[in-house]
């Protein structure tokens, strides 16, 4: 590996990482970490200013380009109990950087240092996000001017199944569509002895269950990922009562919006022809979540690019499988061009434990790639947006 930050720096934000770490703080609470961030700011003489409540805009250069090239990190931490045992654990009772939220945070504070001592001659401009994990940080970042003149837009995510060194860069989608679907089923109740005197939703609920488990597996192009699931199904009130009231919950995943769209029609079909097959009202809801997230083959060509000038050929890397998460930055990708990539920050022993698992945690390395990563791509993408 070449071209990383020095070590002083990596010290200043690994210690940076491990207050945040310590001290988390959930979607559109993070007072504390947005103060902390102005902090860091201020003792660099980096301009910013907060916008959306705790998210912050800091800017190097301003006006020195008629656009900018952003950058983003979140900055909000998970509602877990945490469980890693580290000296830094939360001090913040069932909040925790179950995500890796506060190395993204200190990775783009390191990136700001080092390109305010490049002097390049652009316009940079740093988002630090809440409300990522609600997923509509993003959107009310951009809200408040976060991609005011803005050229192109880069992120990305630590990653415990690569190893550290490795940059996973793919073309395509990189994250799938979060929508969510909520089914309520209006039948009779009764008694549990009688059921002829009524309109079981309990079963009509377990037949929509299993009919919606046919549009992925029947309906949907196998080479297309997608996922439809029901997390809540709640009816009834006594075992020998007969619910007259039935409600499912669910997400739905698509790396395609044709398909996105499509698994909303066909749930909306299934539920309804299996109520009316058996006499019951059915009412489908659907709430938007986060698009898919795009990477445009020419944006991930200029992050392939940068990242070689960080780490060797052989740690560039795609993405193993479909990746069927979201993640708001795809929001950004809707307006300007840009790439998200993944940095390995896998750490021996700790394989398999998943973001979002209380026992989550991260090769503090990672940190130094993803500070030179993103200075290099300032540097390359500089080149071909600002000049």
């Amino acid at each position: 590996m070449t071209n990383l930050i020095s070590a002083d720096l990596l010290d200043e934000i690994i210690e940076f990482r491990r207050d945040l770490h310590k001290h988390p703080e959930l979607s559109w609470q993070e007072k504390r970490t947005c103060a902390k961030i102005c902090e860091k700011l201020q003792s660099w003489g980096i301009s910013h200013r907060v916008v959306a409540g705790t998210g912050i805009i800091a800017e190097i250069n301003p006006g020195l380009t008629n656009e900018f090239l952003a950058f983003r990190a979140d900055i909000d931490a998970l509602p877990v109990c945490e469980e890693t045992g580290l000296e830094f654990s939360s001090v913040n009772s069932g909040v925790m950087h179950a995500c890796g939220h506060d190395g993204h945070t200190s990775m783009l504070l390191g990136t700001i240092k080092t390109l305010a001592l490049q002097n390049l001659p652009y316009s940079l401009r740093f988002l630090f996000q809440p409300g990522e994990e609600h997923g509509n940080g993003a959107s009310r970042m951009i809200e408040e001017g976060a991609l005011e003149n803005v050229a192109a837009i880069f992120g990305g995510h630590v990653d415990r199944h690569y190893t550290p060194g490795e940059i996973i860069i793919s073309s395509g989608a990189v994250n799938a569509s979060t929508d969510q679907f909520h089914i309520t089923i209006n039948g009779q109740g009764g008694h549990g002895a009688r059921p002829h005197e009524s309109i079981d939703t309990v079963v009509i609920g377990s037949l929509i269950v299993m009919a919606l488990q046919t549009i992925v597996s029947r309906e949907v192009d196998p080479a297309k990922p997608s996922v439809i699931s029901v997390g809540v199904f709640s009816a009834g009130t006594a075992s020998n009562v007969i619910a007259g009231t039935a409600k499912l919950e669910g997400t739905i995943r698509a790396l395609d919006n044709d398909v996105r769209y499509y698994l909303r029609e066909s749930i909306k079909r299934i539920a309804l022809s299996v109520g009316g097959l058996h006499g019951a009202n059915v009412e489908v809801n659907f709430i938007d979540g986060t698009p898919p997230l795009i990477n445009e083959k020419n944006m991930a060509d200029l992050s392939q690019e940068a990242a070689r000038t960080v780490v060797e050929n052989e740690q560039i890397k795609g993405l193993y499988t479909a990746n069927m998460g979201g993640e708001d930055f795809s929001y950004y990708l809707e307006h300007v061009p840009g790439s998200y990539v993944r940095f390995g920050s896998q750490i021996k022993g700790r394989e398999n434990f998943p973001a979002h698992s209380s026992k989550f945690d991260i090769d503090e390395s990672v940190l130094a790639i993803g500070a030179a990563y993103f200075s290099a791509v300032a540097r390359i993408a500089g080149q071909k947006f600002l000049e």
